[in-house]
């Protein structure tokens, strides 16, 4: 989707160095992403998973929380048949 937006660009800048990030748009991308994986988090620690607070604390390091995540990529590849298999169908 393209739009204009207004964007402090120091904090752009610092959100393209933090992340590596080698556009604009792949920059603010991944800062969405993000937000939304924490708020998601967030509301999976606040249900509990059904442990206690003791229980989740001794269960994940929360030393990384706030570490930003390396975006899965969902590309397709091309699949490369070789001449034996060729028009065969794996379904």
């Amino acid at each position: 989707m393209k739009m204009t937006m207004h964007i402090n660009e120091d904090v752009l800048a610092d959100v393209m160095e933090i992340t590596g990030a080698s556009s604009k748009t792949a920059a603010v991308e991944r800062a969405l992403t993000e937000m939304v994986r924490k708020h998601r988090l967030k509301c999976v620690l606040r249900e509990g998973m059904g442990m206690t607070p003791e229980e989740i604390r001794e269960s994940y390091d929360f030393s990384h929380a706030d570490l930003p995540e390396t975006p899965l990529s969902f590309e397709r590849k091309p699949v490369k048949y070789s001449a034996k298999n060729a028009g065969k169908s794996s379904r």
